[in-house]
This record gives structure tokens, C-alpha cells and sequence, in this order.
């Protein structure tokens, strides 16, 4: 995921993931044209009227500078430092630059971050051990019997007892464990479709039908070339304008790599005299 979200990323992200409108709702709600709030949307483009930066802002309800990206705060433009209760080494981390602050935001604001938050309490404090003392102590106590009668450490009765010490450690780790899991999980597939995402990989049905496409192309070596550049692309082969695969094979034919493969036939063999 991103660090920083562009102008173009902050403004889909409000529409599509706080407000829940296409484009066309926006338009309507706006009285901005379609094709302009698509444009907007856009990564290469930059020219948005002032206009059209109030206009959304408003409607939002986040600050300019937001949408502009000189600040990361949608409605808190104002907050003293003082009221977040940051320490000056807590400040100095996150203004480095070296960490993921839009991360960190997403796991603070996860409905379950306050869970990790109060077990990790539990966990530094020894909360749940401070109420298990008695429960463990008994349990020495029933063991060194165990040992006493027996003189086999490794004997079920005494085993069962020693491991029992150490089950509430190692309960609540696990806890701790599954509360970030749940949370990283679900902030994994907020951003699965995000372009620094790594795609999936294929199934092996995906993978054969890959192949079987590659296979059943109809065309030379240098088209079915192409075509597999294409598929690797994800460029719809298909939808190319003839001009655009005549310009592709075109420069396909100048690789060193492929090139060789358009060449029809493999030349005769020279018969020694």
C-alpha cells in the first residue's frame, strides 16, 4: 500500500469508500460534469479548478488542504499536539518518514485495534497471571506429590501439571497473535485491488487455461508472441486496433529475444562438399 494517497487516490478513496456513490450519483449530488470528476480521478492528471476543490471538499466534509494533499487530516486541521499525548520520541518516529503513518492510521483505526490494545495491556501488566498465582501455586503442589509418589518427571500426571503452569502464558500470546492477524488480514483485503499489490498468483486451472489460449492462437510465431505478451500484459488482445498490432509486432520484430521467433522456417543446412 501507498504511504501517502495522491490527490487523484484521496479523491476516489472518498467517494468510494466513505460516501459509496459511482460517478454518475456523484455528478448528480455535485453538479459537476461525470467527465470531469472521472478526470480528476485520474493519475496523470492535474488540472483541477479551484471551483471543483472547494465544491468537493465540502461535500466530503474534509478540509482543501486534505484534498490537495498538504496535510493528512480529513476534519482535525487544528489539533495541537499536546491533545494526541505524543511523546517528543513518539513524535520524532512518525515524522521521520521511514514508517508507514497511513499503516499505522489504518491498524489505530480498526474496530478491533482497542482488543489488541487491552490484551496487550493484560499481557505487559501480568493481569491474567496475577489471578492465576493461586491456581499455578496449587498446582506446584499437586505436582511435587505427583514426583514424590512416582519419581518420574515424564510421567503422564506430572507432565499434565507442568505444562498446565505455562498455559496461561502461552494463551494469552496466542491471543495477542490473532488479534493483529485479524486486523492486518482485513486491512490486506481493504487494499487487494491497490496497484502495489501483488497480483495472486494463478491456480493451476488459471495457469492451464493460459496455456491453452497461447496454444490454440490462430496466427504466425510473432503474432502468438504477441498475443502472449499481451496475455502477460493483461492487454485484451482482442480489442487492439490492427494499426496498434501492426506497430506492436512491429517492435517486436527489432527484439533480439523474439525477433528470432517470427522468422519462418529454421534455414536449409549447408551439405558439406
Amino acid at each position: 500500500m501507498y504511504a501517502k494517497l495522491t490527490i487523484s487516490e484521496r479523491l476516489k478513496d472518498l467517494r468510494v469508500m466513505q460516501k459509496h456513490l459511482t460517478l454518475e450519483e456523484l455528478a448528480e449530488q455535485t453538479g459537476l460534469s461525470k467527465s470531469a470528476l472521472g478526470k480528476y480521478e485520474t493519475d496523470d492528471y492535474k488540472d483541477i479548478s479551484p471551483y471543483a476543490i472547494v465544491t468537493l471538499a465540502e461535500f466530503y466534509g474534509v478540509s482543501t488542504d486534505y484534498l490537495l494533499g498538504l496535510t493528512e487530516t480529513k476534519n482535525h486541521p487544528n489539533t495541537t499536539l499536546s491533545e494526541l499525548h505524543l511523546s517528543d520520541t513518539a513524535i520524532d518516529i512518525l515524522k521521520s518518514g521511514k514508517l508507514n503513518n497511513r499503516l499505522i492510521c489504518e491498524i489505530l483505526c480498526h474496530e478491533h485495534f482497542r482488543r489488541l490494545l487491552v490484551d496487550s495491556e493484560i499481557y505487559v501488566d501480568r493481569i491474567s497471571e496475577m489471578h492465576t498465582e493461586e491456581f499455578i501455586s496449587i498446582m506446584n503442589v499437586g505436582r511435587l506429590k505427583v514426583l514424590e509418589k512416582s519419581g518420574d518427571e515424564n510421567a503422564l500426571d506430572a507432565r499434565t501439571l507442568e505444562i498446565a503452569e505455562d498455559v496461561d502464558k502461552h494463551y494469552i500470546e496466542g491471543v495477542l497473535i490473532q488479534d493483529l492477524l485479524s486486523i492486518l488480514n482485513d486491512i490486506r483485503e481493504k487494499h487487494y485491488t491497490d496497484s502495489t499489490t501483488a497480483d495472486a498468483p494463478y491456480t493451476a486451472d488459471e495457469a492451464q487455461k493460459k496455456i491453452d489460449e497461447v496454444m490454440n492462437f490462430k496466427g504466425s510465431d510473432l503474432e502468438k508472441q504477441l498475443f502472449l505478451v499481451c496475455n502477460q500484459l493483461q492487454i485484451p488482445y482482442n480489442s487492439l486496433k490492427p494499426d496498434e498490432k501492426a506497430a506492436l509486432l512491429s517492435a517486436i520484430s527489432k527484439s533480439k529475444i523474439l525477433g528470432k521467433l517470427g522468422k519462418h522456417g529454421r534455414g536449409k543446412r549447408k551439405h558439406k562438399k
